[in-house]
């Protein structure tokens, strides 16, 4: 009896185990806000991230739908492009002193409630600029936020600043729709599903097009057949990291290596 007693609870651990051990993809929508049909986005019945644009029609209200569904919102930031394409409103540029730089950052966090955290919209110039990336950690740091750097550019120094000032930060690892016909869709989201499976986790960031849309709608039910979790982007933090927003304290999990 008890070595069938022991059996049950080999078996029962292994099953936990395995269960845990399955690999976990977070995905980042960017650009919420502009549209009204960003919220059919929003309103996808799965764990997507939502990164909301500042001072946007359907920003605030996106926000307040995603949180409604328990869904983790974030702050896109606007960031200098090194292309010199236009920000629209709230962007952070180079020539901005800190307490400019600081400021822009405090009203953008107030306009989307609910925020966690911060990724960068567009940003391949302010990102690889050591200064600006240190004002923002520091300041990211005292509100308990953390980042996710969306790499548009290899030379980005935000995870280095983002140590130095002991902020919590993750990065992209696949850009799902930088062309949107169902090939390319297809490519990207299974070069995320290798990637997690090697590492155990990958983040993607997508966009509310339509075609993103619809491919989204179709792939993420597939997921547990395919043996992979869709997890909020606040899964990935460090268990030392609480999630902060809005006067909610929630408990995150395993970091992202």
């Amino acid at each position: 009896m008890h070595g069938l007693l022991k059996l049950l609870l080999l078996c029962l651990l292994g099953c936990c185990t395995s269960a845990a051990a399955k690999p976990q993809i977070a995905i980042i929508i960017d650009d919420i806000g502009y549209q009204r049909s960003d919220l059919d986005m929003v309103r996808l019945p799965y764990p997507l991230t939502i990164a909301i644009l500042p001072f946007t029609p359907y920003g605030q209200q996106s926000a307040q739908l995603a949180y409604s569904q328990r869904k983790d919102v974030m702050l896109h930031m606007p960031m200098q492009a090194s292309n010199g394409k236009a920000l629209g409103p709230g962007g952070l540029t180079r020539d901005m002193t800190q307490a400019e730089f600081t400021h822009q950052l405090s009203l953008a966090l107030q306009d989307i409630p609910y925020a966690i955290g911060v990724n960068n919209h567009m940003g391949s110039l302010l990102t690889e600029l050591d200064q600006p990336m240190a004002w923002l950690m520091q300041y990211l740091h005292q509100r308990q936020l953390f980042f996710v750097d969306s790499l548009t550019t290899v030379q980005s120094r935000a995870r280095h600043q983002a140590r130095q000032h002991g902020v919590t930060s993750l990065s992209r690892h696949v850009f799902l729709d930088n062309d949107v016909s169902e090939e390319a869709l297809q490519q990207q989201f299974d070069q995320l599903l290798r990637i997690a499976r090697q590492h155990n986790k990958a983040i993607a960031i997508g966009h509310p097009y339509p075609e993103t849309y619809h491919f989204l709608q179709q792939q993420l039910a597939k997921l547990p057949e395919l043996g992979i979790e869709l997890v909020p982007i606040s899964a990935f933090l460090p268990k030392e990291h609480r999630v902060i927003a809005a006067g909610y304290t929630a408990p995150a999990v395993a970091a992202l290596e």
